[in-house]
């Protein structure tokens, strides 16, 4: 069966969002299901960096403006960038934390 195309498949955006703590990638799932009930989203990236864990969520378009209000009404975490391509957040999380990231979790 072939691949949807393109416009069949939706518009998204990515998130890049950052836990105040250090935390393990199924810790911060966990937390983020609680928090995030009732939205849709996918897990990227997870990095950590001084004592911070940085991440990438993708979400639908028609959801970003209510996850990021979410996001950053919780506790310990907030959003710094988003965009419609990875490759562009990817970057603007390696510019905050401003070297390669220390560990990839």
């Amino acid at each position: 069966m072939p691949k949807p195309k393109k416009a069949a498949r939706g518009k998204h955006r990515w998130i890049a969002m950052r836990y105040e703590n250090s935390i393990n990638r199924s810790n911060l799932k966990q937390l983020l299901q609680t928090q995030l009930e009732g939205f849709t989203w996918s897990l990227y990236d997870v990095l950590e960096s001084n004592g911070e864990t940085f991440a990438i969520l993708k979400i639908p378009l028609k959801e970003y403006r209510d996850l990021i209000l979410k996001i950053n009404n919780t506790a310990d975490l907030s959003t710094f960038s988003s965009s419609g391509k990875i490759r562009l957040v990817r970057q603007r999380i390696n510019s905050v934390i401003g070297e390669e990231p220390l560990n990839s979790i």
